[in-house]
């Protein structure tokens, strides 16, 4: 084919690279749904609409965060510091003064400073905790030791020594020791013997006088006890040996126990093995005492030893000599009032985290504390104690950080568990402090919401700090002998959030929609509060619910929804009761509003797994808000199609920016749909029955504004004056675009509104009132969208038939492809232009269109040049595929399957049908019969008939038996019916003529039972066209007869025609039924074909076709 099939129009190739329209529509869609581009709000008119949906979008977009269950990420978003608690400065200890704290004014304390500096110097103790050992060096056959310890105070004429020349040797305790002078029985004190382990634990406590400070030390011996044990004993024990070294012990202690028993007798006694020792000065020990490990020391440098001690070391006073030791006042009280004075002077009350501060005191302030704490002998329980009274009860004077308090009742639990129990006066103090904490921390929890909001993750982690110290008060409950919470702590906690649930909802109910004011007056308010209170359950189940399940075990979602939903529901039963019988349209939108507040929070419930809202108040609300939804749905009607009208009113028909192909009054539609579809989920109506009526009304009412928009379009495009000369109009593709952009959001919007129903009622996948007046609007959207598809091809009607003239007149001498070239040209530059204007689903519609427009110009050039020759016929079959290659495009057009279907067909078949020979054409008319088929096969009848071929007479023979159901052709509802008989072409078979039946009257199921033979040869028979036709008739007496119907039956298939019989052919005998037809335009193509020809022999064959067909009516 020439270069002219080589143009593939760009125009349909770049279809496919543009993105799909209804992937723009979606993103425009969505982007709109927040920030929509309408008009200016001043070019609207009152009352058409624009005010309504934007209440609807506000309605819309309060809902879109509450969607799904609410997580702590989303609800905690600000990292603000926390509100401020409240503080009492009645509640704490009194702000102390110097002589408060220390019993004396400023002259006094300056007196008492010269006193105690010219006063003996005060009586020490040292405390003494052994605690354990580890890694000790074994010294039993066994491989274990017995370990125990020895320890006094070595004062200071013991601790040194004079210098000789053996070798150096350090202090020990020993049993029975010759050398130097023993030590008082009151300075050395022994632990318990741990039998067969190199890792003792002690824990015992002892207590030495120390005489001089700066010159007395701690020694501590560790030994292992060997009893004694005879020979024979010793002997026994060697299957306790255990390796070479234990060998060696062994062997040892069979040498000690023969000398024992031997020659030494009693005179030498038996000592233990050594294992190590200590030496500390007193002076080391720090103020606030040491707890640590040491390590051992050989008493000489001969001795082998290993291992370390842990001991715990505490320097305290006995015996002062000043004016408050003499005034008898206990050093528990000093401390716990010079620790609240020092928190009331460090505490930085002005900084802006001052509710943060941990309690770090000064230096010389810690250095005080615990001094006096050393000095006043006092355990580290009470210290504990004294810390977590004066914390707690300054804390409600001046906030401190929870983390600090709950870090002080984890210390107390801790030594708690170790120590014995505090005296009672000062395990009553206790008490006293924990309910004052536990008082203050409930008055908290009652205003929740104020103190801990949800949405200040700062403050939300006080409240948990602040739960886990109510947590751990309530670990002390039974180790009290006075129980400080009359009943359990969490019981408490659950009536101070109750009690807290109500005051704050009192409290908004009175500020938003107070009782005193009318129901018309309180609806907005009501709306309000509802909204607060499912704003909280949220905050509630995402933030509150986990920390007092996980610490104090208990439900506060559970308990504050059922508190709260009961009192919501109970107003909005009173107020719906009062608004019913009097109900504007005002009011109308307003319940609706708070209705869909209300089934939100009842879904809330039953999304949480295990969660049933049957047994809520709230169940069945539904019913005194429907006649509220009904007049909001009338309302909803008449406002879309007043918002409608005031969109095309002020729109330019133009597209809305270079990205989309629309104007601004589609995007409005569909918004407003969307919208629509939207609300209606959000409705939810939960009783099937109501919910049917309701969402059928709704659909209808869509429906009726989709066909409303488009009429509005249709009379604002035909309003406009069309520009000159003009074949494509813009106008007319931005409304196909619209069109095409409110068929798809409709059909999204409908679907959206399914109902719940039962599977019966059904079908796919929607209910079936929904389903049929989505199929009716879809048709007439489509028969919109077909309308302005002609409108827009019309005006290119003219250009295309002036084209496919200039092809039919160009002269034979020119080639094919410069007689197709303007056309082409033409095409293409159209074709340009209309796919920068239209979507790609329009631009197909407008090639479908335009493919038939030019497939009836060429037919109607074909039928108006009948006598031309055969270049005239090739050049539009070369015109015909150039077209199918231009409009498929490779694929990126039409599909080949649409290009080759209806009018191709057509025009196709009568091209072939030109280039055949007279005779080709009429056996195209008879083999056309044959493939016809009848459409309805018993609308016209049928007639039954055999036949076979004898071969030894050379002849046909046909039988015609009998018809049934034939049309009533005549007044009297009957027919005379007679069969036409005759072989065709009648080139092959010039010497047979027709044969008939008689005429049998009044009947429409006539019986001939009549034979007729035809004497032709078998070869013309086995011809492909060869045929036998049969033509019913109904006979007429005054006027011409009239046409029944026809069939035609192949004589190759007849019985003794067919060569081979096997799985062929029709056995003689056997009936035919035929099926009576009338003649379709295919075959009427053919005839058309051979009008147009002037030799005889296709004049004679139309002419007496022509007699026949002025017989045949019209199809009844």
């Amino acid at each position: 084919m020439s270069s002219l099939l080589e143009i593939k129009t760009s125009v349909l190739r770049q279809v496919q690279a543009c993105p799909s329209f209804r992937r723009r529509t979606e993103e425009e869609l969505g982007s709109s749904s927040t920030d929509p581009q309408e008009p200016a709000t001043g070019a609207w008119k009152p009352g058409d609409g624009v005010e309504f949906f934007a209440q609807i979008r506000r309605i819309l977009k309060k809902r879109e965060g509450r969607r799904g269950l609410p997580c702590p990420e989303v609800l905690l978003c600000s990292g603000l510091p926390a509100p401020a608690e409240p503080v009492d400065p009645n509640r704490g200890l009194r702000a102390l003064t110097q002589e408060e704290v220390f019993g004396t004014n400023p002259k006094e304390h300056e007196e008492a400073v010269e006193r105690v500096k010219k006063a003996k110097a005060p009586t020490y103790a040292l405390k003494v905790s052994v605690l354990r050992a580890k890694n000790l060096l074994a010294k039993d056959p066994n491989g274990f030791s017995d370990p125990y310890c020895m320890l006094g105070i070595l004062p200071a004429s013991g601790a040194s020594r004079e210098p000789g020349p053996h070798k150096e040797q350090r202090f020990s305790f020993r049993k029975g020791a010759k050398r130097g002078n023993p030590l008082p029985a009151k300075c050395i004190q022994v632990t318990e013997v741990k039998s067969s382990t190199l890792n003792p634990v002690w824990k015992e406590n002892f207590l030495f006088e120390i005489e001089d400070v700066s010159t007395d030390q701690l020694h501590l011996d560790i030994w292992d006890h060997d009893d004694d044990v005879s020979l024979v004993e010793a002997c026994r024990k060697l299957n306790e040996v255990i390796g070479l070294k234990g060998m060696s012990r062994y062997f040892k202690q069979i040498v000690k126990s023969a000398r024992a028993n031997g020659t030494a007798g009693s005179t030498e006694d038996h000592t233990d093995d050594f294992l190590g020792c200590l030496n500390i000065p007193i002076w080391e020990v720090s103020v606030a005492g040491e707890d640590r490990w040491f390590k051992l020391e050989p008493r000489s440098s001969a001795s082998r030893v290993q291992g370390d001690c842990q001991l715990a070391l505490k320097l305290i006073t006995t015996q002062r000599d000043t004016s408050m030791s003499q005034r008898g006042r206990s050093g528990f009280l000093s401390y716990l009032l010079l620790l609240s004075r020092l928190l009331q002077f460090e505490h930085p009350a002005q900084e802006p985290n001052s509710s943060s501060w941990r309690g770090e005191l000064s230096g010389p302030a810690a250095t005080v504390l615990c001094l006096h704490g050393a000095q006043s002998n006092l355990s580290a329980l009470q210290l504990a104690v004294l810390h977590w009274q004066v914390s707690s009860r300054h804390h409600q004077t001046r906030t401190l950080d929870y983390g600090y308090l709950l870090g002080l009742l984890e210390d107390m639990q801790a030594h708690w568990e170790e120590a014995a129990s505090l005296p009672q006066e000062q395990e009553e103090s206790l008490a006293d402090s924990f309910s004052a904490f536990s008082e203050f921390a409930l008055r908290l929890l009652r205003q929740l919401r104020d103190y801990f909001p949800a949405t200040n993750s700062t403050a939300v982690h006080r409240l948990e700090l602040l739960l886990k110290c109510l947590d751990k008060l309530q670990l002390f409950q039974p180790s009290f002998e006075i129980c400080p919470f009359e009943t359990e702590l969490n019981m408490d906690i659950a009536a101070a959030l109750k009690r807290g649930n109500r005051e704050w909802y009192d409290r908004l109910l009175n500020t938003k929609s107070p009782r005193e004011q009318p129901g018309l007056q309180r609806l907005a308010g009501l709306v309000e509060l509802v909204d607060a209170v499912y704003e909280d359950l949220r905050s509630c189940y995402g933030v509150y619910a986990s920390l007092f399940h996980s610490i104090v075990k208990i439900d506060f979602f559970t308990l504050t929804f059922r508190q709260l939903e009961r009192l919501v529901a109970e107003e909005a039963w009173v107020l719906t009761e009062e608004l019913n019988p009097k109900m504007p349209l005002e009011v109308a939108s307003q319940l609706f509003e708070l209705y869909l507040t209300l089934a939100d929070i009842q879904r809330f419930w039953s999304s949480i797994p295990g969660r049933d809202s049957r047994s809520l108040a709230l169940a069945g609300i539904h019913a005194p808000f429907l006649p509220a939804v009904k007049l909001w749905l009338q309302v909803l009607r008449d406002q879309a199609k007043w918002r409608l009208q005031g969109a095309v009113d002020v729109d330019t028909l133009e597209p809305m920016d270079t990205s989309s192909k629309h104007s601004s009054s589609a995007a409005t539609a569909s918004l407003c749909f969307s919208h629509i579809q939207e609300l209606w989920a959000c409705l939810a109506w939960p009783d099937p029955a109501q919910a049917q009526g309701l969402g059928t009304q709704l659909s209808q009412d869509l429906c009726e504004a989709a066909l409303l928009y488009t009429e509005l379009l249709r009379k604002k495009v035909h309003a406009q004056p069309g520009a000159a000369g003009e074949a494509v109009s813009e106008p007319l593709c931005v409304v196909l675009n619209n069109v095409e952009l409110l068929r798809r959001a409709v059909g999204q919007a409908l679907r959206g509104l399914a109902w719940p129903e039962g599977p019966s009622g059904l079908e796919a996948g929607l209910p079936r009132p929904l389903l049929s007046c989505m199929q009716a609007v879809e048709e007439d959207l489509q028969r919109e969208a077909r309308t302005v598809t002609a409108h827009l091809t019309s005006k290119m009607v003219g250009d295309i038939r002036k084209y496919v003239q200039h092809i039919s007149l160009s002269p034979d001498s020119i080639q094919n492809d410069e007689a197709v070239a303007p056309l082409m040209k033409y095409l293409d530059e159209k074709l340009a232009l209309l796919n920068a204007l239209l979507v790609k689903e329009n631009l197909s519609r407008v090639l479908e269109a335009l493919w038939e427009l030019l497939l009836q110009a060429i037919l109607q050039a074909l039928g108006a040049n009948l006598d031309v020759s055969a270049d005239f016929y090739s050049r539009f079959h070369f015109t015909l595929e150039a077209l199918v290659t231009f409009f498929h495009a490779e694929g990126q057009g039409l599909p080949l399957e649409n290009l080759k279907d209806g009018s191709y067909k057509r025009l196709e078949e009568e091209l072939r049908l030109h280039k055949c020979t007279t005779r080709e054409c009429i056996e195209q008319y008879y083999l056309d019969k044959l493939k016809q088929r009848s459409l309805e096969q018993n609308r016209f009848g049928r007639l039954s008939v055999r036949c076979h071929y004898e071969v030894a007479e050379q002849r046909l023979a046909v039988e015609v038996l009998h018809a049934a159901d034939l049309l009533p052709l005549d007044a009297n509802g009957l027919s005379d019916p007679f069969v036409i008989v005759e072989l065709g072409p009648p080139h092959l078979f010039p010497l047979v003529r027709s044969q008939r039946t008689q005429v049998k009257s009044r009947t429409l199921h006539p019986v001939y039972d009549e034979l007729f033979y035809f004497s032709v040869p078998a070869e013309v028979c086995r011809r492909r066209a060869a045929c036998v036709l049969f033509t019913v008739m109904d006979h007429d007496w005054l006027s011409t007869n009239d046409f029944a119907g026809e069939a035609a039956l192949s004589l190759a298939s007849i019985s003794g025609i067919v060569r081979s019989q096997v799985g062929g052919g029709v056995r003689a005998g056997q009936p035919i039924t035929l099926h009576l037809r009338r003649p379709r335009a295919q075959v009427r193509s053919t005839l058309r074909m051979l009008e147009g020809r002037t030799n005889r022999e296709a004049q004679e064959f139309v002419k007496r076709l022509r007699e026949l067909e002025k017989c045949m009516e019209a199809d009844p």
